[in-house]
């Protein structure tokens, strides 16, 4: 039985993680999955969040992730995602500034395109703020 997991995470731009882990914890769309190595196989959507890899040195990678694809299979875990930043790159003041407008979309109730818009960008928004709290606790 292996110790450790292949982790490949990889965005629309870039391959952001590869390398072997421990543990691999992803937002799965009904809930946070824990992945360790020789986990059964699997492939579900994943929401808006962080993607925590904890490494063979037992340091914490958080990477956002804007939503995507979570394969596992017993050896390896694939991300794929159309936005993925390192927890580290996150630009707080810009998250922060996005959410706002967000809040102001919403109380301001345009169409409902508008509205489901405002939404998702506030979701995205709040997801990055919490990897980077989570990132800073670490």
């Amino acid at each position: 039985m292996a110790d450790t997991i292949r982790v490949e995470i990889v965005s629309a731009e870039v391959e952001l993680y590869s390398g072997d882990a421990t543990m691999v914890f992803a937002p799965a769309l009904l809930g946070e999955v824990g992945i360790a190595p020789n986990h059964t196989a699997m492939l579900s959507p994943l929401a808006p969040g962080d993607v925590r890899v904890r490494t063979v040195d037992d340091e914490e990678e958080i990477i956002y992730v804007s939503g995507g694809l979570l394969e596992v299979q017993p050896e390896v875990v694939t991300i794929l995602s159309d936005t993925a930043i390192r927890a580290q790159d996150i630009d707080e003041e810009a998250a922060l500034a996005a959410q706002e407008e967000a809040r102001r979309a919403l109380a301001e109730r345009g169409s409902e395109l508008d509205e489901a818009k405002a939404r998702a960008e506030l979701i995205q928004a709040a997801a990055q703020l919490q990897a980077l709290r989570k990132l800073r606790k670490g």
